[in-house]
């Protein structure tokens, strides 16, 4: 007598979803984007598989999966080929932050449960942070009666506002 493995199938609703979201990483990889770029859309907090499967199981499931093990394949090879090629890209800059204990505590389990570093967490904060921000400000200019009006005036705002 055989038993059902757990691993999800092509044909299960986990296994649909696995390939589903490789299909996407697939045509993401073939745009050769920055391997930042690949595991953002991909792989982090916001990416597909995060949104994909939610739930810690799921996801587990999915690490363990071919399509799992296929995405890492071209993130690693995106992370070589960056690495051969010059260097055009913005330069990065490092900025130290005092916190207190607890909520380096709090971000450092966040990230571990995300399986991504702080650092990362916390640049997809301020990234969210930000976008948020100049949502709403646009969206304050929008409102406005005299931006209609005067777009140019609206601009200048804007400008002032970032």
């Amino acid at each position: 007598m055989t038993t059902k493995s757990r691993e999800p199938s092509a044909a299960s609703p986990d296994g649909h979803a696995a390939t589903a979201v490789l299909h996407v990483a697939e045509r993401l990889y073939s745009m050769n984007p920055e391997w930042v770029v690949f595991f953002r859309e991909v792989l982090g907090v916001e990416g597909i598989v995060r949104r994909t499967f939610s739930d810690p199981e799921s996801l587990l499931r999915f690490e363990c999966s071919p399509q799992y093990a296929r995405i890492r394949e071209m993130l690693d090879a995106l992370r070589v080929r960056q690495q051969e090629r010059p260097a055009d890209r913005e330069t990065q800059r490092v900025v130290t932050v005092r916190m207190p204990r607890s909520l380096h505590e709090t971000l450092k389990a966040e990230a571990d449960q995300m399986r991504v570093s702080i650092n990362t967490l916390c640049i997809s904060k301020l990234m969210k942070l930000l976008d948020e921000q100049e949502q709403r400000e646009l969206a304050g200019l929008r409102g406005g009666f005299d931006s209609a009006a005067d777009p140019a005036a609206a601009r200048t705002r804007l400008a002032r506002a970032r």
